[in-house]
């Protein structure tokens, strides 16, 4: 059964009385890549799905999101959707490093694209307000990735549009206000290395305060509270029930992990994966993490610290990978580890412990073994987070589409003798974890994996040295 909170601060909630649990859920599931609307039944099982690519606009301003895209897609679907089934409840769940400047008349400035590279001219001035790792756990990032700098960016350069700004909303609950005209922050927002948050003290930072940013932060809603209900023009556009209901919503890395967070016993590690492979070790210490690193705090849906780092993994593959078809093999990943191939990074300048380091391959390297040195390089950097990261104990769960690369699962699991792997078979990953949120609390989930069988490549562990003290030439 779900139940309904209402805000009485922004740090505090009230519990209402439940709401029912009928009909089917949708998911709209805004990824960097790609944007999903999926539809779920109670049992969590997928009964619907429609997906387009997600590409930011290069004019105006600064490059952005193209909303207006994204709504169209996301009534289009709707009206697909609602055809077939009678949808109960929509749960926004987006990537992080995004927000909204809105007054009552919509967008004041345009959603900025967190890979602005712009935004490195106010690098200056911005080290001089922004926050200390030891306050925040938000580590220093390139371009957009601090949200604050984004912010920053917005105050500065437009000031006056700035000013007519009455609210800030994070990117899942600029989407809830759309539809139902509700406002709400959410802390697994709020909280993913924006600078603008502190964890411990559970508050926005003083960076927040200097860009006059708190005052404009709605009421801090759980991601499973009801927003509200879909506006009467909106629900006529895309053919809903004007009752279909409306969450608050989450960052899509905190929305994969759910599922582990009902279903597993601390410590444990989940790597989402997709365009950036997220590391969230739940359950362990938050002593371990170095911002030069990329490491950091994410704030779970309950509000919990959690241990994080992350690569782009998912883009740094493509970037190796090039124009490569051929399916990684671990014949391929011998004869590269037998002719001592390596791929250094990074392959992209946006995150990662080298993303200052300009990706190179060494070696002899045949155009179909691409996909396989790819893949071998992702499961290094992979092992090297963890390891640096202190994961030593628990179980590691591969969530995402790296789980369905198995030669990936299999390499890791070789590097990492000592724990136990297991690869998620539900590819719902981001959608399914925010489908949860339509009943929650939930008091068991059933989560699909399957145990990952090391590979036993011969000197993968000398191979694996070997890289590792290329890194540091």
């Amino acid at each position: 059964m779900a139940h309904r909170w209402q805000s009485r601060s922004p740090n505090s909630f009230l519990w209402l009385e439940p709401m029912s649990a009928s009909g089917t859920i949708a998911v709209l599931d805004i990824g960097k890549t790609n944007i999903k609307l999926v539809v779920f039944d109670r049992a969590g099982h997928v009964l619907w799905e429609k997906s387009q690519p997600n590409r930011p606009v290069q004019s105006g301003l600064y490059p952005h999101a193209d909303v207006e895209k994204i709504w169209s897609f996301l009534l289009e679907a709707l009206r697909e959707a609602a055809s077939r089934f009678t949808l109960d409840v929509l749960i926004p769940a987006t990537h992080g490093a995004t927000g909204a400047l809105i007054d009552a008349y919509g967008l004041v400035l345009p959603v900025m694209d967190y890979e602005f590279a712009g935004l490195n001219d106010i690098e200056a001035r911005y080290k001089i307000i922004r926050p200390d790792f030891s306050e925040t756990f938000s580590p220093h990032l390139p371009t957009g990735l601090n949200l604050g700098r984004q912010i920053a960016y917005q105050a500065w350069h437009y000031p006056q549009l700035y000013a007519k700004a009455t609210h800030f909303l994070t990117y899942p609950q600029y989407w809830g206000w759309r539809l139902t005209g509700a406002l709400a922050a959410d802390i697994t927002s709020l909280g993913c290395h924006t600078d603008l948050w502190l964890p411990e003290a559970a508050k926005p930072s003083a960076l927040s305060d200097a860009l006059d940013l708190t005052r404009k932060l709605p009421p801090l809603l759980p991601a499973w509270a009801t927003l509200g209900t879909v506006l009467p023009d909106v629900a006529a556009l895309a053919g809903v029930p004007q009752g279909m209901r409306v969450l608050c919503g989450i960052h899509d890395s905190n929305a994969a992990l759910l599922p582990y967070l009902i279903s597993r016993s601390t410590p444990f590690t989940v790597l989402s994966t997709g365009t950036w492979v997220i590391f969230m070790a739940v359950g362990h210490s938050l002593a371990h993490l170095n911002p030069h690193d990329d490491m950091m705090a994410n704030i779970d849906a309950n509000g919990r610290p959690t241990a994080c780092a992350r690569f782009m993994g998912g883009r740094e593959y493509a970037e190796i990978c090039g124009d490569c078809s051929a399916e990684p093999s671990l014949e391929q990943v011998q004869s590269l580890i037998n002719a001592k191939t390596l791929a250094l990074p990074s392959f992209s300048p946006h995150g990662g412990p080298f993303a200052t380091l300009k990706g190179r391959i060494e070696g002899a390297l045949q155009s179909e073994q691409r996909s396989s040195l790819a893949t071998l390089y992702c499961a290094l950097m992979s092992d090297l987070i963890l390891t640096r990261m202190g994961v030593d104990a628990g179980e590691i769960i591969i969530d995402g589409s790296f789980a369905r690369n198995q030669l990936f699962c299999a390499l890791l699991a070789q590097l990492r003798p000592g724990q136990s792997l297991l690869r998620a078979t539900d590819q719902a990953g981001t959608a399914r974890g925010a489908a949860l949120l339509a009943d929650w609390p939930h008091k068991e989930v059933q989560v699909g994996t399957q145990t990952v069988t090391p590979a036993t490549l011969a000197g993968l562990h000398n191979y694996a040295l070997a890289w590792a003290a290329a890194l540091t030439l």
